[in-house]
């Protein structure tokens, strides 16, 4: 099925699958279901086989599905079956704190490259990276033929970083900055604001 014709939200739930099926994994199951995984994700089982059946049969009635088989399908249906480099802009707090995140390992992504745009910063060292200047975005990121990048610096120089990395030949951004940004149509973009998320929950409470 063309991903066009996919809703975005079912997209947005298969890394929560692909999470659920490699800590079953990791406990040593070789078999689950749509029961199982809903209990352990606070999704209904019609919404998970739902979900899984716009790409394919991937388990039988009465029998679930094969965890490894299914892990395996979906990190070809994310294309996270082969390892993206990732541009970083950003070597504040928070971008030493995602360059030394050990989670992106093994998942798909690797941080390639960090920039900055403070002198002080320009120069030091994260974890084996070399924070580069912003001034090198363009050149770096095309020559490396990096498609990803995150940004993770205040929402003032958001704008203006974001520009630089499209004109680069980024695709896809992750946005830290707690700012909308305007990017054209043919960039995906996805922002994350744990103030909106907690704005989220206090509206429960």
């Amino acid at each position: 099925m063309p991903p066009t014709t996919i809703p975005d939200i079912v997209i947005g739930r298969l890394p929560v699958y692909l999470r659920a099926l490699t800590q079953f994994e990791i406990s040593g199951n070789k078999v689950t279901s749509s029961h199982e995984m809903g209990e352990h994700l606070g999704i209904s089982s019609a919404q998970i086989r739902k979900d899984l059946l716009h790409f394919g049969e991937f388990g039988k009635q009465g029998t679930g599905y094969n965890i490894s088989y299914l892990k395996e399908q979906l990190e070809v249906i994310l294309r996270v079956n082969q390892e993206w480099d990732v541009a970083l802009v950003g070597a504040g707090g928070l971008g030493n704190a995602i360059v030394n995140y050990s989670g992106f390992r093994g998942r798909g992504f690797r941080i390639a490259v960090v920039f900055d745009n403070n002198p002080a910063k320009i120069g030091q060292k994260i974890d084996d990276l070399i924070v580069l200047s912003a001034d090198q975005i363009k050149t770096k990121i095309s020559k490396m033929r990096i498609r990803i990048a995150m940004v993770a610096v205040p929402s003032g120089q958001a704008q203006s970083v974001t520009n630089k990395l499209v004109e680069a030949g980024i695709e896809s951004i992750l946005n830290y900055a707690p700012t909308s940004l305007t990017v054209p149509s043919k960039v995906r973009i996805h922002h994350i604001d744990p103030v909106v998320g907690l704005q989220h929950m206090t509206y429960y409470m």
